[in-house]
């Protein structure tokens, strides 16, 4: 039972997406344990959209943060699983169109 207390240190960090730079991005993400869970989620359409593990929302923090993976705009359930990052060095999930170069949301973590 010693792993109860690690546990409740651990606690999964969640925050609601925001839509910015004139998109619109809806849902929750939950990070913790070994992955980022998008719930709810949908997005306005993109050509290349990632998901980022953040200190911020503009183009530096993206770039200086850790990509965890493709993302569908209009699947609302999607699971990603975190290799080699550590989650509680990051506060915001962002939704980021690679090839535009362009934020099209952001969850700030709490």
């Amino acid at each position: 039972m010693s792993a109860s207390p690690q546990a409740a240190k651990a606690a999964d960090r969640t925050g609601m997406f925001a839509g910015l730079n004139g998109k619109k991005v809806s849902g929750s993400a939950q990070v913790g344990g070994s992955g980022v869970t998008l719930s709810g989620f949908s997005s306005d359409e993109g050509p290349d959209l990632h998901v980022y593990l953040t200190d911020g929302t503009d183009e530096a923090a993206v770039s200086a943060g850790k990509e965890i993976g493709a993302v569908k705009f209009d699947k609302a359930s999607q699971i990603f699983t975190l290799s080699g990052a550590d989650a509680s060095a990051y506060s915001t999930v962002v939704i980021h169109c690679d090839k535009a170069k362009a934020v099209f949301g952001a969850a700030k973590l709490s």
